[in-house]
């Protein structure tokens, strides 16, 4: 039988007074004699920079590839000391400003050690660090600003045109602007108008410079952060995050890293690229924060980013699936392009250490012989050094988790969590080959349960149980700003409503398996969950991604999707077709045997007849934030993928 890796808290409850039956809350087996408590003395964000001023003054801490003869060298980096000192700078002239404990500071922009400084100032002096999203456009920045009532905002050099866009409405609450590079008298001139005042970075250093302002004392249930999620409808909600989420999840993910022999110490490196206005890097650079690690930043462009990672060497790699999609992608034509000897020793290589990871054998034992002569070139594509490579924010498809899991010379974790709960609330475990296309089981920090759903069909009381994902902890957010009724929908009895749908796997790991608010009635009347079906039609190696739509006026469904570029051109050549991606994706052979293989994949998982597609169209440009299609975490808009493909294609 397979191991079991929760443990039951709290007995199901059987459906009462019309309220849906729940089926028992599990915690983590890591968490069986309680939750890991927060270090002493470590009370609020600040206190984890500060402890690790005073413990590792001199390790490097935050890191940038500075321009040589035009080109980029290597990294240069500040020491822990060297940025704590800035970040006094920072903060005694953001008070000399006028801007007390609990005022509300805006960061905008890419990040870089100034947006860390910037966050770390506000940290000391108990501000809301509000980040101003790097990827919505002015309508939602400008929102964010009079919403939470901006009162000074840090902003990369290249993004003062951008905000100056927000006035003059802005400027009801924003008074002070900072870039992180220089300003012009330009810019100066036109901002000052406004009654507000623009600063260079080396400008501000120097403004509180004859004041030394007391740091306030925090405690642990200030709110440190309000981040606003983009949502997939509506207007950007404020999440309130506390100092006591953080550290909680701090906590717990030493706990838990501990337990699977993989804790982070000092020597770790971290490549910071995935956006800090979002809560997942954030953790996970405060966890390397906790540790006296090293984070070292990118140059913000995605084709550049392997060549970061072979000067930075990190140890931890963080991805979203869609750049775990382009690796796998770039790695699948190298093989293919390598000749046929190659590819052949690449594939018995692949299907025998495969084979010895799913029955059981642990990651490294596998088949070192094949990580040194085969795969290691995989590795040192990421550096060479890398240990744990861990998604989220989007589901990973199974194919592709598989590949790494083989190639990349390091355990693959598949991670679930939302802004609401702080980030890292499931993560699968290193050398449990069974945990492939699950999210893992809760981190031990949390209480998690699932909540039948009776209109969708799901059971949280079955013999394979599912519902809606609810966590309580106390990771969870403290509410979304001036929001009540918002946050009394989704905060019931201390356990948050996530609104997606999970099934518990024997081993306790969790699956997602569906959105509750994507569902819709066909005109036959039939309930029809479009991310399930996602799922199922997306995991092909012909598709890069697929989007479902159905409406209560139609009896059937259709979709959009992006096929991939490499398997449709391999097709095309194998069957005759001739022609470049744009004109094959117009072919109605190609669309037919794209139907045809989404047909079999319907099939094969037994759906129901009114769930198979009846018609698609193709596009070969993937869905993009460009389109306003997807969100900064790249969930589908569904909404605005609707509005868009009405007018080009369906």
């Amino acid at each position: 039988m397979a191991e079991k890796f929760i443990i039951e808290v709290e007995p199901a409850k059987p459906a009462k007074d019309g309220k849906p039956s729940v089926g028992p809350a599990y915690r983590s087996k890591f968490a069986k004699d309680g939750f890991p408590q927060p270090i002493e003395g470590l009370d609020s964000c600040w206190d984890i920079f500060r402890l690790s001023v005073e413990k590792y003054p001199n390790n490097r801490m935050l890191g940038h590839r500075k321009l040589v003869d035009g080109k980029p060298g290597k990294y240069v980096w500040k020491t822990y000391k060297e940025v704590y000192d800035i970040v006094i700078k920072v903060g005694n002239s953001i008070r000399n400003c006028g801007v007390e404990k609990g005022g509300k500071c805006g960061i905008f922009g890419a990040n870089c050690a100034e947006w860390i400084i910037s966050m770390e100032a506000c940290n000391a002096h108990g501000l809301y660090c509000v980040p101003l999203y790097d990827t919505l456009g002015t309508g939602a920045v400008e929102f964010i600003i009079s919403h939470a009532e901006v009162a000074i905002a840090f902003v990369e050099e290249k993004k003062v045109p951008e905000l100056l866009k927000t006035f003059p409405n802005a400027a009801k609450y924003l008074k002070t602007v900072v870039s992180f590079g220089e300003v012009t008298p330009q810019q100066k001139d036109e901002i000052e108008k406004f009654g507000v005042s623009l600063y260079s970075w080396d400008e501000f250093l120097q403004v509180g410079s004859k004041n030394q302002y007391d740091l306030p004392l925090k405690e642990k249930n200030d709110i440190c952060t309000i981040m606003y999620t983009s949502g997939t409808t509506g207007e950007p909600k404020g999440v309130m995050i506390s100092n006591n989420s953080i550290v909680t999840l701090i906590a717990g993910v030493k706990r838990f890293l501990e337990s699977v022999n993989e804790a982070l110490t000092m020597n770790d490196v971290y490549l910071s690229y995935l956006p800090l206005a979002h809560i997942f890097d954030r953790a996970i650079e405060e966890c390397f924060i906790r540790h006296g690690a090293s984070i070292g930043f990118w140059r913000g462009d995605v084709k550049l980013l392997t060549e970061d990672l072979g000067e930075l060497r990190p140890t931890v790699f963080c991805a979203v699936p869609r750049v775990l999609d382009r690796i796998y992608s770039g790695l699948q034509q190298k093989i293919s392009s390598g000749g046929r000897l190659r590819s052949t020793l690449f594939n018995i290589a692949y299907a025998r250490k495969l084979q010895y990871l799913k029955d059981g054998c642990k990651y490294h034992e596998a088949s070192p012989i094949s990580d040194k002569v085969v795969f290691s070139k995989v590795r040192d594509g990421l550096g060479g050094k890398v240990r744990l490579i861990l998604s989220g924010a989007a589901p990973l498809s199974s194919h592709v988790e598989a590949f790494l899991r083989v190639v990349a010379c390091a355990h693959v974790l598949q991670g679930y969590g939302l802004t609401e709960t702080c980030a890292g609330t499931f993560v699968s475990l290193p050398n449990q080959f069974d945990m492939l296309g699950t999210v893992g089981p809760p981190v031990p920090n949390v209480d998690v349960c699932l909540v039948s759903v009776p209109e969708m069909e799901y059971d949280a009381l079955s013999s394979t149980p599912r519902g809606e994902i609810c966590v309580r902890g106390d990771t969870v957010f403290s509410g979304y700003y001036k929001r009540e009724d918002l946050t009394k929908e989704v905060l019931i009895d201390g356990w948050f409503h996530t609104g997606d749908i999970g099934e518990w796997q024997p081993n306790g790991s969790l699956k997602i398996i569906d959105r509750m608010k994507n569902i819709f009635k066909l005109s036959q009347g039939e309930y029809v969950a479009v991310e399930n079906l996602e799922n199922v039609f997306g995991n092909n190696l012909v598709i890069d991604s697929v989007w479902v739509y159905g409406s209560s006026f139609e009896s059937f469904l259709v979709a959009v999707v992006n096929p991939s570029k490499q398997q449709v051109e391999k097709w095309a050549k194998q069957n005759g077709l001739s022609g470049d991606f744009n004109s094959l994706c117009e072919n109605s052979k190609v669309k037919e045997h794209i139907l045809g293989e989404i047909t079999k994949a319907g099939k094969e998982k037994k759906l129901k007849g009114f769930e198979f597609i009846k018609a698609l169209h193709l596009d070969p440009v993937p869905f993009d934030m460009e389109r306003d299609l997807l969100t900064p975490t790249f969930k589908k808009k569904r909404p605005q993928l609707l509005k868009y493909y009405k007018v080009n294609s369906l």
